[in-house]
């Protein structure tokens, strides 16, 4: 039976099929590190919400890790719109924007893995230094899971505060602006560079 909605298209996981399709994957060999180390995280801080790697995406097989500042609402399964996932195909507006731009961009979806600095949600969207220099640790501790990676992409601003941290390892380091609505409407010329700024990525490849 078909289903009424395209469920690899974006805001697929507002979806209780997709969410439970996507569940059922979390220990495909790919994914099942990573997922396991998120697992890791969220016992060491069983008050916060850490997501899942999203299956779809590159797993261990991943060139390019695109970093986010911190999970949100739309990442907490627990929230009525979340999915538990960080996923481009989250039930949200920047979600679905990163899901477009990076098509836009032509980044192959198996060569990426989307994550966050701040591995955790507190329900707070402030990050302090030492919050920071803490995820960034952790961002080093996701290279043993992630032995192609050789490209790091800041999203936004406030991720881009951790550059003189990221940069300290051998990664090729990029920055963009971030797919949010707000920046849209506030910046509109740069957010629509964001595709560009994502497919230098891919360049020499």
């Amino acid at each position: 039976m078909s289903l009424p909605f395209d469920p690899l298209g974006p805001r697929s996981l507002r979806h209780r099929e997709v969410r439970e399709e996507r569940l059922g994957l979390l220990n495909l060999p790919h994914v099942q590190p990573l997922n396991d180390y998120a697992r890791q995280l969220r016992e060491e801080r069983p008050e916060t919400v850490v997501p899942h790697f999203d299956p779809f995406d590159g797993g261990t097989a991943a060139r390019v890790l695109f970093l986010f500042l911190k999970p949100g609402p739309k990442n907490d399964s627990s929230n009525p719109r979340g999915s538990g996932f960080m996923s481009r195909d989250n039930d949200g507006r920047t979600a679905e924007w990163t899901f477009r731009l990076m098509r836009i961009a032509a980044v192959p979806r198996t060569l990426t893995v989307l994550w966050n600095i701040v591995p955790w949600w507190d329900r707070r969207r402030a990050v302090t230094p030492e919050e920071l220099e803490e995820g960034v640790g952790r961002v080093r501790e996701l290279k043993r899971y992630l032995p192609l990676l050789d490209s790091v992409v800041l999203v936004g601003e406030s991720a881009a505060r951790a550059e003189p941290l990221i940069r300290r390892e051998d990664w090729r380091l990029f920055e963009s602006y971030h797919p949010s609505p707000k920046v849209k409407a506030a910046w509109a010329s740069k957010w629509l560079a964001i595709p560009d700024d994502w497919a230098r990525v891919m360049e020499g490849r």
